[in-house]
């Protein structure tokens, strides 16, 4: 048969149960015994009565009429038969016992005897006073009863106490020495461990002289240590990995780092190609590095860069075509491929007449790094090899690096076709304003020497005077048309403030035209971007060269709103216009054409008001600020 196994759990609800088993019957018997004393002492309480009542009956029966007698007689029955059958609810109890019930007999028989004589006894035949006083001692002697067998269970009590102080005692000491047995001393020794574990001594083990769970402790202490003795043997080679291990993740991180500040402070591709060809080469530890570029079609391969590599590749590998050798033959998808050319200075492994040229420069390893944004092939990076080899760890980096380069050339890329797109933009708009002013009076001016001709031949003085003075006419007309021209392309906003520029630009329109102008500002929101704000200045150059050109007024009033919105009013109070001529006029009216078309490149909204004789009014009212906002930065994302 096994042997029980006696946990400490077990051990421990096995003592606390017989301690709690003998501490109960010890409360029960003290409490047993002090009932029973409690029950005596009212018993003497109500025997005690009976002497007071058996004299104040004595007294009663003596009146005449004797009208309390019956009272007082009942009283005693009623105390009488509480002594005999007792009342758990007080307690009352007669702790009974022989003599006890032979003195309360006697009390008993005494009551029955006397108890007529004092309902019905007069003079001769009434109760003596020396009856009453026998009656009092047999009440005395049964009050002594009582009294003497409650000394004897007080005696019982104290006896009951000190044997459940010598039991707590005993308890005591049997749970300290079990606790010291099978608590302490294992703690003990496996604390002794734990200091002798902490101070290097790897061999302490502990003894294991139990099956309960403070054995099972000692047993995986002893586990703990041998393992721990096992691996201490290790962990000075384990530290070494791990050191090495970080190094080589800072060395990557310090490599990311050198190649992302490159490609953020290369001005242009060939800086970039040359920094990047040389940080790769040194990070890779290559013998020699070629960074290769190809086009949309990824049919030839453009030698952008070389480090380290012999004149004569350079000079003959500057354009490849796709799959010529193992340079530019890499995809996308492929990621970094390792190319063995020859196998311990043997022949090459593959067709001697595509990579001969590396084979006799004495390169034995070739390491393509694809460079690709998006799965579209931009190039590759090559490493070369001699005697050493490429780092397997390393293709990850590499991968990170070859990323970032292909993002720098796609923002230098983009950067290339923003500017080129902004030329084209300054091209349009010159384009525009020279139809919308010299183009017209070029035009005009045409027309007028054709007269002027014409007149010539015909000897005509008056027309040859008037064709003169409109050719002069339209010759400043076209001055002022370049030199506001001028001024508009030398518009500069203010950073942050539209304010400056809107007052020189309105004191420059009172210098050309002689007309009065007013800038008024409500509010102050927050300031609009700098491509907003030349949008915003040319469309109020145009409303006032309109205004200089055909208004005819006296006076013009340029209002700003910031709040909510930005809003620019440009008021004049010239003659005006037709508002059902300018709706027919509005796709052949060049200059409301180009405001309008500004206006939509900031998702601003412009409105014409005017009316013969009252007075133009051009609105532009731009969108809420977060609106705004989104719409520079899709801007931005499309250029």
């Amino acid at each position: 048969m096994s042997r029980h196994r006696w946990t400490l759990s077990s051990k421990i609800s096995l003592f606390a149960g017989v301690f709690l088993l003998l501490s109960l019957l010890s409360v029960g018997a003290t409490l047993w015994i002090s009932w029973k004393l409690q029950g005596g002492a009212g018993a003497v309480n109500v025997a005690g009565q009976l002497r007071m009542m058996s004299y104040r009956l004595q007294l009663d029966a003596g009146e005449p009429g004797k009208p309390r007698v019956g009272g007082e007689i009942a009283r005693m029955q009623q105390a009488i038969d509480l002594l005999r059958r007792g009342d758990p609810r007080r307690p009352l109890t007669v702790p009974w016992d022989p003599a006890i019930r032979a003195r309360f007999a006697v009390v008993r028989d005494d009551w029955v005897r006397l108890r007529p004589r004092w309902i019905e006894g007069t003079g001769t035949d009434g109760v003596t006073r020396a009856q009453v006083d026998r009656f009092v001692g047999e009440i005395d002697g049964f009050v002594g009863a009582i009294e003497r067998r409650l000394d004897f269970w007080t005696a019982q009590l104290h006896t009951a106490q000190m044997a459940m102080g010598g039991f707590v005692l005993v308890a005591f000491m049997a749970m300290f020495f079990l606790a010291y047995l099978h608590v302490l001393e294992p703690v003990g020794q496996l604390a002794r461990g734990v200091e002798a574990i902490a101070a290097g001594d790897l061999g302490a083990r502990v003894s294991v002289g139990s099956s309960d769970e403070l054995g099972d402790l000692a047993q995986g202490f002893n586990r703990m240590a041998a393992q721990l003795q096992s691996v201490h043997g290790e962990l000075e080679q384990r530290v070494r990995q791990k050191t090495a291990a970080l190094e080589t993740e800072r060395q990557r991180l310090a490599a990311l780092y050198e190649v992302s500040a490159l490609v953020a402070r290369a001005p242009n591709l060939e800086e970039l190609a040359q920094g990047f060809t040389r940080a790769v080469r040194r990070i890779a530890g290559a013998d020699g590095a070629v960074l290769r570029w190809t086009d949309e079609t990824a049919q030839r391969y453009l030698l952008l860069a070389a480090e380290g590599m012999p004149d004569g590749i350079v000079q003959d590998e500057r354009c490849l075509n796709a799959g010529a050798c193992h340079c530019g033959a890499t995809r996308p998808d492929d990621g970094v491929s390792v190319v063995r050319l020859r196998r311990d200075g043997a022949v090459p492994l593959f067709d001697p007449h595509t990579d001969d040229a590396c084979v006799r420069a004495g390169f034995t390893t070739l390491l393509s790094v694809p460079v690709a944004v998006q799965k579209r092939a931009l190039g590759e990076v090559d490493l070369f090899y001699r005697d050493s080899e490429p780092d397997p760890e390393q293709h990850a980096l590499l991968d990170a690096l070859a990323d970032h380069l292909a993002a720098a050339m796609e923002s230098l890329r983009g950067a290339a076709l923003e500017r080129e797109a902004a030329v084209a933009r300054e091209r349009t708009l010159l384009a525009r304003e020279l139809h919308d002013s010299i183009a017209q009076a070029l035009a005009f001016m045409k027309i007028q020497l054709q007269l002027l001709r014409g007149a010539l031949r015909a000897n005509d003085a008056q027309r040859i005077e008037a064709a003169l003075g409109e050719l002069d006419a339209g010759i400043r007309e076209s001055l002022a048309d370049v030199r506001e021209l001028l001024l508009h392309f030398r518009t500069r906003t203010q950073e942050q403030d539209i304010e400056p520029a809107l007052r020189s630009t309105l004191q420059k329109f009172e210098v050309q035209s002689g007309l009065s102008a007013r800038l008024r500002f409500n509010g102050r929101g927050q300031p609009l971007d700098a491509d907003v704000q030349v949008q915003v200045l040319h469309v109020v150059q145009e409303a006032l060269s309109n205004v200089r050109k055909h208004a005819q007024a006296r006076r013009v009033d340029v209002t700003v709103e910031s709040l909510p919105s930005w809003v620019f009013t440009i008021a004049d109070d010239g003659r005006g216009l037709d508002p059902q001529a300018v709706q027919r006029q509005a796709q052949s009216h060049v200059g409301l054409q180009i405001m309008r078309e500004r206006a939509a490149a900031i998702g601003a909204t412009l409105d014409l008001h005017s009316a013969p004789g009252a007075g133009t009014t051009v609105s532009l009212r731009l969108p809420e600020m977060e609106t705004l906002a989104a719409g520079a930065g899709a801007r931005m994302a499309e250029s």
